[in-house]
């Protein structure tokens, strides 16, 4: 049992020399007899396992006398290396006095090679990810540059047209093409807002938010609506305002979700079913609530909706990024609120709920 078993056994004397050793072992390091009995323990070991033998194995041997699962380095009598995981205690008389070591070595070949590749795939797997990572954030860099610098531009067309409603006399059709032109600039601009924030809230700046404790929100909803309604003259949209002024909040940001939701039931809502568009204030919550008639949303898209880039089952006419209701989440995070939605066959249905304060 001793000689033939599947591990090598040996034993040292105190001063560390091989005093006994079975066969199994011998046969793994290719020496014999007077090849190993005899012979200082770390003269069999390479310099790795020196070094691991006198600065973990040796040293916790004498504290608590015994130790598991060191992993050695063995050297065969043709210099070549054999990985051994070892276990080894002292024996010691009844004194107390130390009268050899017993070890039992394991062959570790396998382990230590799957160890090696686990580590390989590991480097290769970090290093991939520092490759994407840098790369989205080089992305999401030139977007939110690119997204800055076009404001300029809109800016111009914006104002331009303002001078010549005010300045210039035109026609009707004239009239309908300005009008087209500012809508197309509000939508423009929407979705310009929509990729900055997008882009913010990925580079790990979060979505920032000022909030105003002073000014009304309701004038802020008021023109949102209104300009829908300039945007989409084929949709009736309904308003009912319940608000208790002022409200903590970042009238900014939350008259952006106001518009998000809005655009979001006008293009997917049945046009010949009024919007509704309702705020209200309970002592403790902001609540907004836009409702839409239109085909019912599954159980299924309604767990996507506020993902970015989801935009569902539109039309190819229905252009957008997707980004809409993700910023919307986003705006209701910030605010320590919820969004959430409801869909039947008649109504689809988005609330907004927030507290209310300064410090919610």
């Amino acid at each position: 049992m001793y000689e033939e078993a599947p591990c090598g056994y040996i034993s040292l004397s105190p001063d560390g020399h091989v005093v006994k050793v079975n066969r199994t072992l011998c046969n793994w390091l290719g020496l014999y007899g007077e090849g190993l009995i005899g012979r200082p323990f770390h003269k069999i070991l390479s310099f790795g396992g020196r070094i691991a033998f006198e600065t973990h194995l040796a040293p916790l041997l004498r504290l608590q006398g015994s130790v598991d699962e060191v992993a050695l380095d063995v050297l065969h009598a043709d210099g070549s290396k054999l990985p051994v995981l070892a276990n080894a205690a002292e024996k010691r008389s009844a004194s107390g006095e130390h009268l050899f070591t017993r070890l039992t070595l394991i062959k570790s070949v396998e382990r230590r090679a799957y160890e090696r590749n686990l580590q390989t795939s590991l480097a290769t797997a970090e290093a991939a990810y520092t490759a994407e990572h840098d790369a989205a954030i080089l992305r999401e860099q030139f977007i939110a540059v690119l997204g800055h610098d076009l404001r300029n531009p809109l800016a111009a067309i914006t104002a331009g047209i303002q001078m010549l409603r005010k300045h210039e006399t035109l026609s009707e059709r004239g009239k309908v093409v300005a009008r087209e032109m500012s809508a197309s600039v509000s939508r423009a601009s929407a979705l310009i807002d929509n990729v900055l924030d997008f882009a913010r809230n990925r580079l790990g700046n979060g979505l920032a938010i000022e909030r105003d404790s002073k000014a009304p929100l309701t004038p802020v909803l008021e023109q949102v609506i209104a300009e829908m309604r300039a945007v989409a003259p084929d949709h009736v949209i309904e308003s009912r305002f319940s608000i208790d002024e002022p409200v903590s909040c970042d009238r900014v940001k939350i008259g952006q979700l106001a518009s998000n939701l809005l655009a979001n039931a006008v293009t997917h809502g049945a046009p010949d079913i009024p919007i509704v568009f309702s705020a209200a204030t309970s002592p403790s919550h902001l609540t907004i609530t836009v409702s839409n008639g239109g085909p019912r949303i599954d159980t299924k898209t309604q767990a996507r909706l506020f993902q970015p880039f989801f935009r569902g089952d539109v039309r190819r006419s229905q252009n957008g990024l997707g980004l809409g209701l993700f910023i919307v989440s986003e705006i209701a995070k910030a605010h320590g609120g919820t969004i959430d939605v409801s869909s039947s066959e008649h109504e689809t249905c988005f609330v907004f709920s927030m507290p209310i304060g300064e410090k919610p």
